[in-house]
């Protein structure tokens, strides 16, 4: 490489420090990329591939954008998995002695992209760091567009805590992730998180790595003498460990240490309810199964909110809801408060919507990225606060009004803005016109001479068609030759002598003269000067506001909570909803519940609303029974959203609802398959129903629907069983388990806490009618033909169903012969009689029988199933 030309020695220095991100090389008005960079980027960006000598024999590819764009270059290049190293100029190239000094000033993550073009106003954009080991986890993640960072940790072993993680990450759904090495090295977590999470993912040195570095880290970082900032996390090795990961990646990427992020919120999971992954995406909690939409989801029904702040805050409610009941009846007071008073409600509404988004204009603020719409932006926001403070401060509800009171109203921030900014600023900061004359004697003074001598030429010019009877003579301008007269060769018979040519043209000649020389100087000097102070005065005021970044982050926290509760509220009073009454006393009690989202989506019918009782003794398991396509999944997922809605702090779809707080929500819903690791759509469900055995508790709410589905009858049938089996009898969590096996509903007489309910149907000749309608008892019909038939299958195939049903039917316990339709040939087909008995075999039905059901684990279950499963096959 020696033989390369000094420039690209620079790039080559430079690229070596960043081999894994592609480096934008700053050539005057561009970014430039060479040799593999532009290979890629070419080809992602879709620009074209060119070539520059670079001193060896064949040139280097080349590609490059306009550093006025760069930006939506860059997002495009972020979304396709890239990271980005951006290389300035880091002196002038007019007074640069040889090459200009060149170096990294950012590197661009998947979790550190500022472009608000990109990121999604109404969701965070989280960088996270995870540290793992046999004691324990610690998660740390950032939203650097906002400031806000965040850590937990929890203790375990490795499995156990790898499933914990994945919950939390669940939640997060962060862009990024930075990991140590027993998590990049772990293939199938590592897999399971880029499948069902989909971040960028990256390893860092783990020798790195240690309690103290890391508690030095954050000590620098916030580069505070007492550790206020984080100390509730002061000994907790993991969170601090992870932590200090984070601070660092943050200082080798960033280049910097901003004052917006100046906070570690510490929390614990068992603050909350647990919400595991499987739970998040069959609830469609923050977007549909089908299609990965916002429309048809939880948050797409509940986000009325007018800020960004409030959107992302609401969000982030349904991630996390609440354990503690008087946590929960504040939001609900509020609530209530608006939804009683409508008028009160629309006008904080109208307030909200002339807020803008606080927080990432603060994080541009912090990063020194802002231009002057966006200071406006903040200035037109604090207008606004006295009159919601005020408002807050009138109404009758004592935590409205502890609200109002703590609204900062930033009068000075206003003020400052108002008098330095113009209204319509442009969108730049280093062109001028950005500055009010008045708030700088200086900028007053050059404006006023930028202005008067541009009148002073508009005489001139004047002056001199008179003098010389050149008609068409203008005075012009441009950046090479500065100011001149223009003549046209037809008057060049006119030209005085005291004229100085200065260009000549196809069309013109272009003069000069002393007096318009001498005033060319005094113009452009002070223009070029009014440029250069207008952007020193701009930094002043933008710093002077970033001094006050903490009032303003206390203010963006309180509209946020306003604006959800809000939302809330207008949702609430909307549908119809009512406020949920609370109990630790495991009774969940709705009457006449709706499913808020189906119920929002349906046009043509009415929504069929159900009641639902549930509580820790004689009705905690419910086994409902009914056709397909009847409704039971929805009535069992309403149930559930109803559930974690209350414990939001939002009222709820129902006549009444008595909730019993739930520590968790499990849901096993649906079939699906994970063959990327070797799964099935039986090992996924398995899977999903053993997190479930191992985690679920007697104050949790478990919705389980066809478990056993994906294997043979009587396997499915005998795994239903003893899952319910343990729940009832170990668990004793509150359960809904929906399922065609009707031999389960035989559990009702046997075991207490379990209790038979059922989907009516109302059938006429053939034709069924879904009345959507749960009631107590169970039912032994599928009606599986019916909704097979309903679904459009083919009439023959319809026919021959039916004739087959009703043979097995008639003939259950005996050799079936089933004659195939319009064929005169017979096939004897010896079916196994179908129950979950055998009488044929007296062994193996006494081994059953000697199986001490209630002293089993979930593992021996599942082992003692498989041998059975063995034996019988040899039978």
């Amino acid at each position: 490489m020696d033989n390369l030309t000094p420039m690209m020695k620079q790039y080559t220095s430079v690229k070596s420090k960043y081999n894994d991100c592609i480096l934008f090389f700053r050539l005057g008005d561009f970014y430039e990329m060479f040799f593999e960079d532009a290979l890629k980027a070419s080809k992602e960006l879709e620009i074209t591939l060119t070539k520059r000598e670079c001193g060896q024999k064949e040139k280097a590819p080349m590609c490059g954008v306009p550093y006025h764009a760069a930006d939506s270059y860059i997002s495009k290049l972020i979304e396709k998995g890239y990271k980005v190293a951006i290389c300035e100029q880091l002196e002038d190239p007019a007074t640069a002695k040889g090459i200009v000094k060149r170096d990294v000033i950012r590197v661009i993550t998947p979790g550190t992209i500022m472009d608000s073009k990109v990121l999604d106003e109404k969701t965070n954009n989280y960088l996270a760091s995870v540290f793992m080991d046999d004691k324990g986890v610690g998660i740390s993640y950032v939203d650097i567009s906002t400031g806000e960072l965040y850590t937990t940790e929890f203790k375990g072993n490795i499995k156990n805590n790898s499933i914990a993680l994945l919950d939390e990450l669940g939640k997060i759904i962060p862009s990024e992730i930075i990991v140590n090495s027993i998590v990049y090295e772990n293939q199938k977590l590592k897999k399971t998180i880029e499948n069902k999470i989909n971040p960028y993912i990256a390893k860092y040195r783990d020798e790195d790595i240690s309690y103290k570095s890391s508690n030095e880290s954050i000590m620098k970082y916030f580069d505070k003498n007492s550790i206020d900032c984080f100390k509730d996390i002061n000994g907790k090795v993991h969170s601090v460990v992870s932590t200090g990961i984070l601070l660092d990646y943050l200082q080798d990427t960033q280049k910097m240490t901003t004052n917006h992020i100046n906070n570690i919120s510490y929390y614990s999971i068992d603050n909350y309810m647990a919400l595991d992954l499987n739970t998040r995406i069959n609830l469609e909690i923050n977007e549909t199964i089908r299609g990965k939409e916002k429309k048809g989801s939880l948050i797409w029904l509940l986000d009325k909110t007018s800020t960004a702040m409030g959107g992302r805050l609401l969000k982030r409610w349904l991630e996390q809801p609440l354990l503690n009941i008087k946590d929960i009846e504040y939001r609900l007071d509020i609530i209530e408060t608006f939804t009683d008073d409508i008028i009160l409600m629309d006008e904080i509404k109208g307030y909200l919507k002339d807020i803008y988004d606080l927080e990432r204009i603060m994080g541009k603020i912090a990063y020194g990225n802002c231009n002057g719409r966006d200071l406006i932006c903040l200035k037109n926001s604090i207008e606004v606060l006295p009159s919601l403070k005020q408002r807050l401060m009138s109404t009758a509800n004592s935590k409205l009004i502890q609200l109002g009171e703590s609204i900062d109203p930033l009068n000075d921030l206003y003020i400052l803005i108002d008098n330095s900014i113009v209204d319509d600023p442009p969108i730049t900061i280093k062109d001028g016109g950005i500055i009010k004359p008045d708030f700088n004697s200086e900028i007053s003074e050059l404006r006023d001479i930028s202005t008067h001598g541009k009148e002073w030429l508009a005489k001139l010019e004047d002056t001199e068609k008179q003098k010389t009877g050149i008609k068409t003579l203008k005075i012009g301008y441009n950046k090479v030759f500065g100011y001149y007269i223009d003549v046209t060769k037809s008057y060049l018979n006119l030209v005085p002598e005291y004229y100085i040519r200065k260009q000549t043209l196809s069309n013109s000649e272009r003069y000069i003269t002393p007096e318009l020389k001498e005033m060319e100087a005094k113009i452009l000097g002070a223009e070029e000067k009014l440029v250069e102070l207008e952007y020193e005065v701009f930094i002043q005021v933008r710093d002077m506001i970033k001094n006050e970044m903490e009032r303003v982050q206390m203010v963006s926290k309180i509209i946020a909570k306003i604006d959800g509760l809000n939302s809330l509220s207008q949702v609430a009073y909307t549908n119809n909803y009512v406020r949920p009454e609370l109990n630790n006393d495991g009774i969940i009690e709705i009457k006449n519940g709706r499913h808020p989202v189906v119920e929002k989506m349906l046009k043509e019918t009415m929504f069929v609303p159900n009641d639902t009782y549930l509580n820790r003794d004689k009705q905690r398991v419910l086994i409902i029974t009914g056709p397909n396509m009847a409704g039971k999944s929805t009535y069992m997922r309403q149930v559930a959203i109803i559930t974690l809605m209350a414990q939001v702090g939002s009222f709820v779809p129902a006549e009444y609802a008595n909730i019993g707080v739930v520590d968790r929500i499990f849901t096993r819903i649906g079939a699906s398959d994970n063959l990327s690791q070797g799964e099935s759509t039986f090992m996924v469900e398995m899977n999903e129903v053993s997190n479930i055995i191992q985690n679920a508790t007697k104050d949790s709410l478990i919705i389980l629907d066809e478990v056993g589905r994906g294997t043979s009858t009587f396997d499915g049938l005998s795994i239903a069983w003893s899952v319910i089996e343990y729940i009832a009898n170990n668990i004793k969590a509150k359960t809904l388990f929906a399922t065609h096996y009707h031999e389960l509903t035989k559990l009702e007489e046997d075991m207490e806490g379990i209790v038979n309910y059922n989907i009516l149907v109302e059938e006429k000749g053939e034709e069924i009618i879904f009345l959507r309608k749960i009631v107590r008892g169970g039912t032994d019909r599928s009606y599986g033909i019916e909704v097979a038939r309903l679904a459009g299958i083919n009439d023959s195939i319809i026919k021959r169903a039916r004739e087959i049903l009703k043979s097995i039917e008639n003939q259950k316990n005996n050799n079936i012969t089933i004659k195939e339709s319009d064929n005169d040939v017979s096939t004897e087909t010896s079916l196994e009689q179908i129950s979950f008995f055998d009488n044929n075999n007296k062994k193996f039905i006494d081994k059953i029988k000697n199986i001490d059901v209630i002293k089993l684990t979930p593992m021996d279950t599942m082992n003692i199933l498989y041998d059975l499963v063995e034996e019988a096959k040899k039978l």
